[in-house]
């Protein structure tokens, strides 16, 4: 034992010196490992942030969470002209959904309308998000609260002019002053601020709540009927905790169908999208990212495992004489073997570890510049790039150890004088 650690101890001086005598010739060496590495860890952090910021905010929704509209949030095979044919999700579909469908804990209605601006007294922010829902879609859809609440069954039914704001919102309007009970004007009308969001960053799947508001659906349906072109009507279904998802769905089409009057050799006008298959979407991109990463650095490794092993090669092409030096003295081939192996993985691992050096930097600069984006170097990812190095590293010495491990002493001791 002691003996492979003086062994790895020389080595690790021998791949030293390397690095000390021959700077270029090592740097340009060692620079498609350390690319090579780099390139691999940053894209594996990157995709690692990437999950972790959209599980984050996906987790405020359950992955079982169906959306039930006259669109397709995914992939789908009718054509865009059908698509258009399709009536909108209605009102009375809304209130059908939350009295005959079974294991539904709760059903919300959203309508997507227009930006709006929002001010306050000489206060003005334009072309504000403005997410209009009914009051069952804070039990669909985590929310914290800074001050206030939501609005409740009763606001929301009668169409109460009441609002909840972001917290960049009533930062903007209402800057040290507190926002609870003022009045704000939307729509030509005044209305009471009863809630302001937590702060909780930007969203990578369009505007945060920071900076949006939130309205009754009733109020507007009030103002505008049912009929209005502008409005798309989309509604929230939350199933019970451990009920059958494919019966949910299954039981929700029977019924819309139902509804529509749609024959049996009629395709559905309606979709019905679950939050699980966006994820499994994310997921099937990430993986694709993931390989690109892969396939890109591979070619930076190739090229880093040829630099490896021309350093080897040279190395024993220098150190011959003392090969034959160290075999007449009686040291075995393995012996020699193992020195120059160990040298090659020592130099491959010096360049993964630039590699992972510079990545650990680039997440430093890359958290620093945003707040809402955190980047991630796991452990995992670290150890990941130690050991493809080293792997570089032992592949790219074999061929060199075994050609040195071969010489004989004599022709070593002559060919070196």
């Amino acid at each position: 034992m002691l003996v492979y650690l003086r062994l790895l101890k020389e080595s690790f001086s021998f791949a030293i010196n390397a690095l000390r005598n021959n700077k270029l010739r090592t740097f340009l060496s060692l620079l498609g490992v350390t690319v090579g590495i780099f390139s691999i860890i940053a894209v594996l952090a990157a995709v690692d942030s990437l999950d972790k910021t959209i599980t984050s905010q996906l987790s405020s929704l359950d992955s079982n969470t169906m959306y039930l509209a006259n669109m397709s949030f995914g992939p789908t095979d009718v054509p865009r002209w059908q698509r258009e044919t399709f009536d909108e999700v209605s009102y009375n579909e809304y209130r059908s959904i939350k009295t005959s469908v079974s294991e539904v804990e709760h059903v919300a209605l959203q309508l997507f309308v227009k930006r709006e601006n929002i001010r306050y007294e000489s206060e003005l922010v334009s072309s504000v998000n403005t997410v209009v829902v009914s009051h069952e879609f804070i039990d669909i859809q985590v929310m914290e609260f800074e001050k206030g609440r939501f609005y409740n069954e009763s606001e929301s039914s009668s169409g109460r002019p009441v609002v909840v704001i972001g917290s960049e919102i009533a930062k903007s309007l209402f800057g040290e002053l507190e926002p609870i009970g003022k009045k704000v004007r939307l729509y030509g009308q005044k209305f009471t601020v009863i809630g302001v969001v937590k702060k909780e960053g930007s969203g990578l799947f369009g505007d945060s709540n920071d900076v949006s508001i939130f309205l009754p659906a009733n109020y507007v349906r009030n103002r505008y009927g049912d009929n209005n072109p502008f409005m798309k009507y989309i509604v929230i279904i939350k199933p019970e905790k451990g009920a059958d998802i494919d019966g949910v769905k299954a039981e929700l089409t029977q019924m819309m169908r139902n509804k529509r009057g749609l024959k049996a050799d009629e395709i559905d006008t309606f979709f019905i999208s679950v939050i699980s298959g966006f994820q499994d979407a994310i997921d099937q991109i990430l993986g694709i990212l993931n390989l690109i990463g892969w396939v890109i650095s591979g070619f930076s490794l190739l090229v880093g495992g040829f630099g490896i092993a021309n350093i080897m090669f040279v190395s024993v092409k220098e150190r011959t004489n003392l090969i034959g030096i160290q075999k007449s003295l009686g040291a075995k081939n393995r012996f020699i073997l193992f020195q120059f192996l160990f040298e090659a993985v020592i130099l491959a691992v010096v360049g993964g570890l630039v590699g992972l050096f510079l990545v650990w930097i680039g997440t430093l600069i890359g958290s620093s510049l945003t707040d809402d984006f955190e980047f991630v170097l796991s452990i995992q990812n670290m150890l990941l790039g130690f050991f493809i190095s080293s792997i570089i590293g032992l592949i790219s010495g074999v061929i060199p150890a075994l050609r040195a491990s071969r010489l004989d002493p004599v022709e070593a001791i002559r060919t070196g004088m």
